[in-house]
Order: C-alpha cells, then structure tokens, then sequence
C-alpha cells in the first residue's frame, strides 16, 4: 500500500512536469484522479507511460533540449571567453571568496528555507532585525507559527555559528571537487553517477537527485537516469550543484557550462540543466566582470534563446530597468513564475538574479536580497554568495559574514566530513590552474 501511495504521489508531480513542459495533460489528470484508490499498479503504469508518450502542444512557444549540441545550436551567439587580469594570489583570494560566499549564504538561507517572502519580513519585524544585515537571529520566546527546527538553534542563528553544518547545497560543491580530482576535466556523467553511489548517501539526497540515484542502483544509466521515475527533472537540484565548474574555469564561461551540463546530465533535462549551466557560467564570468548585469548576460547567452529560463533571465533584466525597487522586481517575478514549486529552477534563477541586480555589487545586500525574498533560501543564498565571493574576493568580504564559520565546513561526503575552507580552496585552486596551463 505504501509503494503504492508513492507511486501515486509521483505520478500527480509527473502531471505538473507534463504540463509545465507543453503537454496536453486533462484527461490523463482526470482519469488519475477518477480511478482514485482503486487504481491498480496495472492502472498506474498504464497513466505513467501515457505520460511519458506526450509531445508538447503546437502552440508551445518554447525550444528547449536537452543535449549539449542542441543547447550550443540555440544559444544567443556571444564571445564564450572574457579576458582574465588576475595574479596566482589574487585567483587564489577569488577562489576562496567564493567558497565562503557559498557557505555564509547557505547558512544565511537554512533557518528559513521554504518560508514565504510575508513569513520572512514577519519574523524578522518580531526579531527587530528587517531587512536584514545579519544572520537570522533567534526571537524569545520563540512565537508562534515562526517555529525553526531545534537543531538550527544550536548553531545556524546569530551567535551561535562556529562553522558551515552539513547542507546539499555545499555537499555537491565538495563532491564535485572530487570528481575533478579523481577523473580530471574528462569526466563523464558516468563518472559523477558513480561518485555519488561511493560518497553521499542516499537519504541526503532529494528530489531529483534522489530519483537518480535509485535509477543507478537498479543499473538505469544516464541519460535515462535523469528521467524515469522522475518528476523533479527541472527543479533546483542541478542548478546548486553548478559552483564548482565554474571555480576551474575562470573567465571561461562557455566551458564552464559545458562542465555543468555533463553533471546536470545525470539528474535533469531541459531548464533543468539549464539552470546548472546558467549559473557556472555566471561564477566563471564573476572572475572577469564584476558587473552584475554582465555577469548575468554572460550565464544567459550559454543557454537556449527560446526556453522558459532564458525568457525569465530577459524579465527580470527588463523588470531591473523598470522598477525602481526589488520589492517591485520580486511582484512580477512572482506574478509570471510563482506557479512553479518553490522547488523549481526557474523562479529561484530569477530570485539569485533579483539579489545579483539588486545588490549592485554589494555582498551583504546581495545576499539578504535573495533569501529575504523566500523560497528555496538556502540554495538561493549560497548560489548569489558564490558569485559575488568569485566576483569580489575574500579579502573584500566583511568579517560579520565570514568570521562566524572560523574556516570549517561539515559534509555528509565521504573523505570530507570536516574541512578547512580555505584548504578546499587550495585544492580548487591547483584544478583551476591545471585547467588554465591545458587550454
């Protein structure tokens, strides 16, 4: 009974994914919902491969595939290198501003992940601390209907961080750290798919990326693993896991991506990959440009013109144009994309650009931009983090963000349970080099 109920459970997300992606799916949603409890397994994977058999409607507007010589065909055309004026020691202070612009953002978001943009502002009005300019700090007595889990108590509010916990958002930024150790800039999405089956567990790891590890064990190799049984295809999962790339391949945006859509590969299609590969594009450009408006035109010109995440990237540069606030800016991001789970790539893409735009190059106001905005906070968090630490450095970071974390990381990785950041930084750093002498 219980796989079964799952079974349900995965086939109503797999009617939102249809829908989102251009198919006619009432009939399929009715009869799912008519045969209710009754339905047999015979009656659920009957609906599952009518499902799958889909095309997207004539009338759907977008152009959105999967592999990297389609995706390469429908990019914006663009120069894919920006010139590098950087000495070893100031890479070096980029590489380690980005790692620990990943890991405060993280920690910033965590205690109010999932918490709407009302929730957030209420709270932190209760806690006399809106906007932010600061950790989240803990309200006592702690009130009612603002409710964070006891563990983030003991060390992610304000004063009580002594080091970045264990969170996927960093866990896959770690990981991929050691794929490019172990297998070099050569890897395969095969090569990823068996560092995560060596090194994560599988019960931290979620939505996507979980429906990709169980397709690995039962022998469902990539592409497949990144489809069947998987209706979390174009969600956040690939897009958190995007930093590293962009970390090797300084001021290389386009090889950045490619680097992205490898590992996205495994777990996602479609905007899916996209948002990987938008967002390692924009931290390889962060080494570069400092503007945030080029590095995010940079990201956007490595992705397919005619698909959804493009057409929310150019909103939300043209809503930058028009609204004179973020306030304003996160209405309309809201408005056109709010129907997507808070879980999505697309409408979180648009909160980490919201804070980048927003932020006007300012670290602190870039990052409380985005989490302040809900969602998915922590990823979100972590992500503006990254490229402003890429694009700033960590010597330019301030020490009210930085200190608090005393250099240490915790990791559900196998190998990398609790790392100096700095010494993760290092390792980077040498990759980045390596990648720079190859080219």
């Amino acid at each position: 009974m219980f796989l079964r109920e799952l079974f349900v459970a995965l086939l109503k997300d797999e009617v939102i994914q249809r829908r989102e992606e251009g198919c006619e799916v009432e009939d399929i949603a009715a009869k799912l919902a008519r045969l209710g409890s009754d339905a047999s397994e015979e009656d659920l994977e009957t609906i599952y491969g009518d499902l799958q058999s889909l095309s997207p409607r004539l009338e759907f507007l977008y152009a959105e595939p999967s592999s990297l010589e389609e995706i390469a065909q429908q990019r914006i055309s663009e120069p894919r290198e920006i010139e590098l004026d950087l000495t070893e020691e100031e890479l070096y202070d980029r590489i380690y501003g980005a790692w620990l612009g990943r890991c405060v953002g993280c920690m910033l978001g965590k205690p109010v992940e999932g918490w709407t943009r009302d929730k957030i502002r209420k709270y932190l009005e209760l806690a006399g601390s809106y906007p932010l300019a600061n950790y989240i700090p803990e309200v006592i007595p702690h009130p009612k209907g603002y409710e964070i889990e006891e563990d983030y108590y003991k060390n992610l509010l304000r004063g009580k961080i002594t080091y970045a916990v264990r969170d996927d958002d960093l866990d896959y930024t770690t990981v991929n750290l050691h794929v490019l150790e172990q297998h070099g800039f050569d890897f395969s999405t095969e090569d990823v798919g068996e560092t995560w089956l060596a090194h994560i567990p599988y019960m931290m790891t979620y939505t996507a990326e979980r429906a990709a590890y169980a397709n690995l064990i039962n022998g469902i190799k990539p592409p497949q693993s990144a489809t069947n049984r998987n209706p979390y295809r174009e969600w956040i999962g690939a897009q958190i896991r995007a930093d590293m790339w962009g970390y090797v391949t300084p001021g290389r945006p386009e090889a950045a991506a490619a680097l992205a859509h490898r590992d996205a590969s495994l777990s996602h299609v479609k905007n899916g990959i996209y948002g990987e590969m938008l967002v390692a594009a924009m931290i390889s450009a962060a080494f570069a440009n400092q503007n945030p408006e080029d590095i995010v035109l940079a990201g956007l010109a490595e992705i397919p013109r005619k698909s959804r995440l493009a057409e929310a990237v150019t909103d939300v540069l043209g809503w930058k144009k028009e609204a004179q606030t973020c306030e304003a800016a996160w209405a309309k991001i809201m408005g056109k994309y709010g129907s997507y789970s808070g879980a999505h790539t697309i409408n979180n893409a648009a909160i980490v650009l919201l804070g980048l735009l927003y932020g006007e190059g300012n670290f602190q106001k870039a990052i409380t931009i985005s989490v302040m905005a809900g969602l998915d906070t922590d990823c979100n968090g972590a992500t503006c983090g990254s490229i402003m630490g890429a694009a700033l450095g960590s010597s330019k970071l301030p020490g009210k963000w930085v200190k608090p974390l005393n250099d240490r990381l915790k990791s559900a990785v196998s190998g990398f349970s609790d790392c100096r950041v700095s010494s993760l930084a290092k390792r980077t750093f040498l990759l980045a080099k390596k990648f720079m002498g190859d080219e």
